[in-house]
């Protein structure tokens, strides 16, 4: 992949970088894949430390909010390094195919599905696109994407391509961090990701790429729950549902195809 021009390995979001909106950045694709090969290494601890150990209590949650049957067919989309697929795995699913924009994500991913004993399928991986998803039309009853839509480029352009591998009946499930309504919680909240959170989490990592200043303004900057409502809509799903989590930091959102 080519190394942008604005951006170097080392320092891919810079401070000048964050202070526009970095989902317009034209080279947000390249940034984002330098970005999570770089913090690839400590994804995982910093994940359970920054959500105090709440992570894989949400990604278990969206399972359950997808309606899961043994005879489901599950496409994770940013499966990063492969929680919410392997929980899928441990669901009982007929098969679950992750898949992810960053090679050094799905070794992690591919090194836990080789070692893991807690489901009876094991999941496969593929490097890929959520804009365009290596897969045939109707190919799934479940396709899921944790904390991921907002890292793609053109997001409608992706809810498009899920709607499109998704067969009748079929279940879109998106987990993305959102802001508490409560309005004592939603300082707090705002403070700890945008003030104690990117200086631990980078110490933590050893980080040099700006991840974890691109987190909270790529959150800030997204579509909040409801916008994403309008956009799920807007793809072709119904029955929008959404479970707020932990006070409503996280939520997930459910959108069904029309049998």
């Amino acid at each position: 992949m080519t190394q942008p021009k604005t951006s170097s390995s080392k320092n891919v979001w810079s401070a000048n970088d964050l202070k526009n909106n970095p989902h317009e950045a034209a080279d947000k694709a390249v940034r984002v894949e330098q970005m999570f090969t770089a913090i690839a290494h400590r994804y995982d601890f910093n994940n359970r430390v920054h959500s105090l150990w709440r992570d894989q209590a949400w990604r278990r949650k969206a399972v359950l909010l997808s309606l899961v049957k043994a005879t489901d067919d599950v496409l994770d989309v940013a499966c990063g390094t492969g929680d919410l697929t392997e929980a899928f795995a441990a669901a009982g699913a007929n098969s679950v195919v992750g898949l992810d924009f960053t090679a050094k994500m799905l070794e992690i991913a591919k090194h836990k599905a080789n070692k893991s004993k807690r489901r009876s399928v094991i999941p496969s991986y593929v490097q890929g696109d959520a804009m365009d998803l290596p897969f045939e039309d109707a190919k799934f009853d479940i396709v899921s994407i944790a904390f991921g839509i907002r890292n793609v480029t053109d997001p409608l352009k992706a809810l498009a391509e899920f709607r499109r591998v998704l067969r009748p009946a079929g279940r879109l499930i998106i987990l993305e961090f959102s802001q508490p309504s409560n309005p004592v919680l939603r300082f707090l909240n705002t403070l700890y990701c945008n003030h104690i959170m990117p200086f631990t989490a980078t110490l933590l990592s050893g980080d040099r790429s700006g991840a974890y200043r691109y987190l909270p303004k790529s959150v800030a900057t997204f579509a909040d729950r409801n916008q994403l409502s309008v956009m799920m809509t807007d793809a072709g799903f119904t029955e929008i549902k959404q479970q707020a989590m932990t006070f409503g930091v996280c939520t997930g959102s459910l959108g069904f195809v029309k049998q």
